[in-house]
């Protein structure tokens, strides 16, 4: 086997393992909790954030006035145009492989070209499924400190998150303490 090949060999199939990384991290659980103040009143808060969830698609499905906690459920579906894209990606990345196969051992014939047609099918069905997932919203009202009017502890995707903070930033008044906007690395 020349050298050539085998880094090339090599190369495709970490190409392959980062395809899969990539399929198993889309599914991950990015549930992340985050304490916020604003400078409004609870009631006004409260409303707001009601507002803005049930425009977002949210649908309340609880909540305990005891302990001041409201539970809101959304679907969130998967992306169907990045099913595609890594459906080409993982075809294109398994006719690679094929060729590579086929450079290595002629005697196989041309079938390894034929991983093209599993490998991208299989990356935008896996990605499909697994992204495809319901989510909950949580957000409770602590106790109030005498400086602050609302306090309030939320629990929900990160993204959903960053995107309650980018767009209530202003009308509430929000302050946190920029831990969503940091990246763990």
């Amino acid at each position: 086997m020349n050298n050539s090949l085998n880094s090339t060999l090599i190369l495709t199939i970490l190409l392959g393992i980062g395809l899969f990384f990539f399929l198993k991290a889309s599914s991950k659980d990015r549930t992340t909790t985050v304490e916020i103040t604003s400078s409004k009143s609870p009631v006004y808060a409260l409303d707001t954030i009601c507002d803005w969830l049930l425009a977002r698609g949210w649908r309340q499905i609880g909540g305990n006035s005891e302990n001041k906690i409201l539970i809101f459920k959304g679907q969130v579906d998967s992306s169907k145009s990045l099913a595609i894209f890594l459906s080409v990606l993982g075809g294109l990345g398994s006719c690679a492989l094929g060729l590579v196969i086929i450079q290595l051992y002629s005697d196989l014939g041309w079938w390894p070209i034929l991983l093209g047609f599993i490998g991208g099918p299989l990356s935008g069905v896996v990605y499909f499924k697994t992204s495809s997932r319901e989510e909950k919203f949580e957000f409770r009202l602590l106790e109030l400190p005498d400086s602050q009017p609302t306090n309030m502890r939320l629990r929900a995707h990160r993204d959903e998150l960053i995107s309650l903070e980018n767009d209530l930033k202003d009308k509430l008044d929000l302050q946190s303490d920029g831990s969503l906007f940091k990246t763990p690395i």
